[in-house]
């Protein structure tokens, strides 16, 4: 590739005015200029007023259309057209989705625009066009912008320069984590959900008194009554309510980091319907779910059957939330089947935390809780400043006006006679009475009919009251404790005007520990519960014939290939798969082929070895022990439940090196070990001396010059050991008749008794 960039047919052909530009820092320079633009003039929010550049747009151009809470309702067009015309040089469509979601009583905790007409519901229907719906601002919109005429924050000039634009809005309201926000941007994102206003106003107000305070004393654990103040931040607050079922440390961990996710719930209870019948009746969804596509996907897996617990799911909501789920008998246990559907649909869902923010408007970087309150505060600090300023630098003009008006009062006739008769009263009147060019003009502005008030009572009254406001003001801006105390004022009056006593300040997510349940009824309730056999091959092979067979020499497999083993199981069933490797593999005998065919070979459904094959499959039983033996004789027990792998790659058990490999796989009944080796010797001994582990190559169980071992039982040595020969007769060797073949693990043994069967198996 070359290094210049030259555009083609450029230039007078001697090469003037062109000048030879590095490929790769112009591709550099380029995307970090769009990688920073889409950062911070798109996809993420600032932290002292919690909006997007086009959340911000949406509501100061409102401001300027007067459409205050108690004002009348404009069109959504004429709002958009405003936008776009004068602040936001993008498309329609994108400026109405954003203005459609502030006023989505289900997207935003506190709404700032108060919509009229159609905006859409919690089904995921789309608002009516923007020619339909009108809308004005909320009181939490207001909030925002109180004091932007006082000088509280910079203005800068819009993308044609023609007018002007907040950079921030003074944000008396909370926004940031009251209304939360979500955006990617170029190589980050953020995620932050919203939460409730009266216990970030308590938290704030904890932070001002206590500045060195931790993420934790920002946090409530235990919560007081639900209409109690003194909450202070306990979690995120969904507008669609639901049940946060995390853990109090996982909490405080997300809050600290500014990292993690909340865990919510679908709020459910159960309804009787007399005669011992019930139904359940899910009256809150998780923030964000469409609650039509949430039934959608329900319905889809009531008919993929897996949903065995669950009868039909019906829509019955009006204004409210009231999905009811029928239950397949009265018999079913409702925690149960609402475990199996929070594992297979969004009734759970999980919500991200990545407190990615503009800190001051410049810098994205991930915040704590606690620093996410602190810069509001600060920022609230420095909106107290600047309007204070501005205050004063108003009353101190007034005082000049009011001067000059007092010596207009005291002069009157002299005045009236300046402006009749000189050319230049405005000269004559600051030379004759040491007047200021604006007082001189403050009093050629009056209108004839103010002449009666000029009273010199009323003048010094109002003097007076704003020498007096000076005064206050200019002790507030030498003191930072009267700035934090005026600060704790207004925080103090919206925790009042947003409290939890309040509808719309109510807190609707709950806090609930996740019930235990047990892994394998919750696993149960997933699958429709039907008898199968499980059929495996020679060369790995299988699959699951439907009801249990009594014989098996009907079966059908491929050329060359033949039945290994057969077994009844359940769909609900785990089935646990032992190699030579050493690896057990767990496969749940819902996922099995169907018994149509050959099945499927092993390695199509695990990620098993080329070199490996099949010693044993069998049902699952968490309880049970198993004894697992290797050719050349080594052996350990180990308890079943901590064999099933949880991955496709399945879990090592026994450590096996070729020529080694694994061989035998029996559960473990009884308190002796019988081990018959390929050289048709015999030993017994106890059970005790194999050692119990998770993993390893085991000890020695018998020893060999030649060969390995044949096969292996364990018995309960007072009842004997039983063999079946290959008639099908059974024999019994009593503890007597045993002694010459009991003796200590790891030794030779003895020849087989007479009787045993020539296969070297116990049948």
């Amino acid at each position: 590739m070359g290094k210049s960039l030259i555009p083609p047919g450029s230039g007078d052909g001697d090469g003037d005015g062109i000048e030879p530009v590095d490929l790769k820092k112009a591709l550099e320079e380029r995307y970090l200029a769009y990688a920073l633009s889409t950062i911070m003039h798109r996809a993420l929010p600032d932290v002292r007023d919690g909006m997007k550049p086009v959340h911000r747009r949406i509501v100061h151009a409102m401001r300027l259309l007067r459409l205050n809470p108690d004002q009348r309702f404009a069109k959504c067009a004429s709002i958009v057209g405003e936008v776009m015309g004068k602040f936001h040089p993008h498309g329609d469509q994108s400026i109405y989705d954003a203005l459609v979601r502030l006023a989505q009583p289900f997207s935003v905790r506190y709404p700032l625009v108060d919509g009229q007409g159609n905006f859409g519901n919690i089904d995921g229907d789309n608002a009516a066009a923007m020619r339909y719906t009108e809308a004005r601002m909320t009181e939490a919109a207001t909030e925002l912008l109180s004091g932007i005429t006082e000088d509280a924050i910079d203005f800068r000039p819009t993308y044609n320069e023609e007018n002007e634009e907040p950079t921030v809005l003074p944000g008396a309201f909370p926004n940031l984590l009251a209304n939360g926000s979500t955006g990617i941007a170029v190589g980050m994102a953020t995620s932050i959900p919203p939460h409730n206003v009266a216990e970030l106003c308590k938290a704030s107000l904890h932070l001002i008194d206590h500045p060195d305070a931790t993420v934790e004393d920002l946090l409530t654990q235990t919560p007081h009554p639900e209409d109690d103040d003194e909450n202070m931040v306990r979690g995120p607050d969904f507008p669609t309510g639901g049940v946060i079922v995390d853990r109090w440390e996982t909490i405080v961990e997300a809050y600290k980091t500014g990292r993690g996710s909340f865990r919510v719930r679908a709020l459910w209870s159960v309804e009787d319907q007399g005669r011992g019948t019930w139904q359940i009746v899910v009256t809150e969804i998780p923030y964000g779910v469409q609650k039509a596509k949430l039934i959608e996907k329900i319905a889809e897996l009531l008919m993929a059957r897996k949903l065995p617990l669950l009868e039909d799911i019906r829509d019955e909501s009006a204004e409210d939330i009231r999905v009811v789920l029928v239950p397949k008998s009265r018999s079913v246990d409702p925690a149960i089947l609402m475990e199996s559907l929070f594992k297979l649909s969004e009734l759970e869902n999980r919500f991200s935390l990545n407190m990615n923010v503009l800190s001051r408007g410049r810098v994205p970087n991930i915040v704590s809780l606690k620093e996410a309150l602190q810069q509001w505060l600060d920022h609230r600090k420095e909106v107290l400043v600047r309007r204070s300023r501005h205050r004063l630098a108003e009353i101190e003009r007034r005082l000049e006006i009011l001067g000059g008006y007092l010596i207009a009062y005291l002069n009157i006739d002299e005045v009236i006679r300046i402006i009749r008769e000189e050319d230049e009263p405005k000269q004559v009147m600051m030379a004759r009475w040491d007047l200021t060019d604006t007082q001189a003009e403050a009093i050629l502005n009056l209108r004839l009919r103010a002449l009666r008030k000029l009273e010199e009572f009323e003048i010094r009254k109002e003097f007076d009251n704003l020498t007096a406001e000076k005064s206050q003001i200019e002790a507030l801006l030498a003191s930072d404790a009267k700035q934090w105390k005026t600060i704790r004022w207004e925080v103090e009056k919206l925790r009042d005007r947003f409290g939890s006593r309040t509808e719309l300040g109510r807190r609707r997510t709950r806090f609930a520990d996740a019930p235990e349940h047990d892994v394998t009824h919750i696993q149960h309730a997933m699958i429709e519960k039907e008898p199968i056999t499980v059929v495996v091959s020679e060369k790995g092979w299988l699959r699951a014939m439907k009801g249990h067979l009594a014989e098996f020499d009907s079966l059908a497999f491929k050329e060359g290939d033949k039945l290994k083993l057969a077994f009844h199981a359940q769909t609900t069933d785990k089935i646990l798969v032992f190699t030579t490797g050493g690896k057990f593999y767990t496969i749940g005998a819902d996922r099995l082929p169907g018994g149509r065919g050959h099945g499927e070979p092993i390695r199509i459904i695990v990620d098993m070895e080329n070199d490996q094959a099949i010693v044993t499959a069998f049902v699952h039983d968490p309880k049970r022990k198993l004894l697992l033996v290797s050719h050349m004789g080594y052996g350990f027990v180990v308890p079943e439940e901590e064999v099933a792998a949880n991955t496709r790659k399945g879990k090592q058990v026994m450590n096996v090196k070729a020529p080694d490999e694994a061989a035998r796989c029996i559960p473990v009944d009884g308190d002796h070990v019988a081990v018959v080796g390929e050289n048709r010797k015999m030993l017994a001994f106890p059970l005790a001396q194999i050692p119990e582990m998770g993993r390893g190559k085991g000890v020695r169980l018998q020893r060999y010059k030649d060969g390995g071992v044949s096969d292996i039982k364990t018995f309960t040595l007072e009842a004997g050991l039983t063999w079946t020969d290959s008639a099908g007769r059974a024999f019994v060797k009593s503890k007597e008749e045993l002694a010459e073949w009991t003796g200590d693990r790891a030794a030779a043994g003895r020849m087989v008794p007479k009787g045993f069967p020539r296969t070297g198996k116990f049948g």
